[in-house]
């Protein structure tokens, strides 16, 4: 019990209460006042770098997407030379006569429309030029004809399929435009 006695001493709040308890109200206003600025200058800087933080997070997570949508890019831009083959072929075998070529022909013709269908899923997307308005910003005029049967500046022909992928441009379309007579 005589152990309690000394911890009874140390209690805070029961020695010195006089001069704890009226150290606030001795304090000068202005450093009162300027104390308040401070806390209002920290919570500023605390909310500033919230909001920053958020914006970096959004930012971030926009980038990833972002980069999710448009990683397979070079890969798909790769695989257009072989599918530009794959198309060559079937256009030059259609132009065969013989039956088991036609039944070859029909075989290739599903897997290039599978290849096309598994593409477009990663958002591939071919670009329509036959028969449209020259668009610099779709097609590549690779050449001219002069006709009237057409409006000047329409494309005539496609020598090689353009392409967008995910609403962006990944090969423009290599076209003859035409030109009045």
């Amino acid at each position: 019990m005589g152990d309690n006695n000394n911890y009874e001493s140390v209690i805070p709040g029961d020695e010195g209460s006089d001069t704890a308890g009226n150290q606030t109200s001795s304090d000068n206003p202005s450093d009162v006042q300027a104390l308040k600025e401070e806390r209002d200058n920290l919570y500023d800087r605390l909310l500033r770098k919230q909001a920053e933080f958020e914006n970096y997070k959004k930012r971030m997570e926009r980038e990833k997407a972002e980069y999710a949508q448009f990683a397979s890019a070079e890969l798909i831009r790769e695989l257009l030379n072989a599918l530009d083959s794959f198309d060559l072929a079937l256009r030059n075998a259609a132009k065969s006569n013989d039956a088991a070529a036609r039944d070859l022909l029909r075989g290739s013709e599903l897997i290039y429309k599978q290849l096309q269908d598994t593409l477009g899923r990663f958002g591939l997307k071919p670009i329509e030029a036959k028969g449209e308005k020259f668009d610099p910003n779709f097609h590549q005029a690779v050449a001219t004809q002069a006709t009237d049967e057409v409006a000047e500046n329409t494309v005539i022909d496609e020598m090689r399929r353009g392409y967008m992928l995910n609403g962006r441009l990944l090969r423009p379309a290599m076209v003859s435009v035409s030109a009045k007579k």
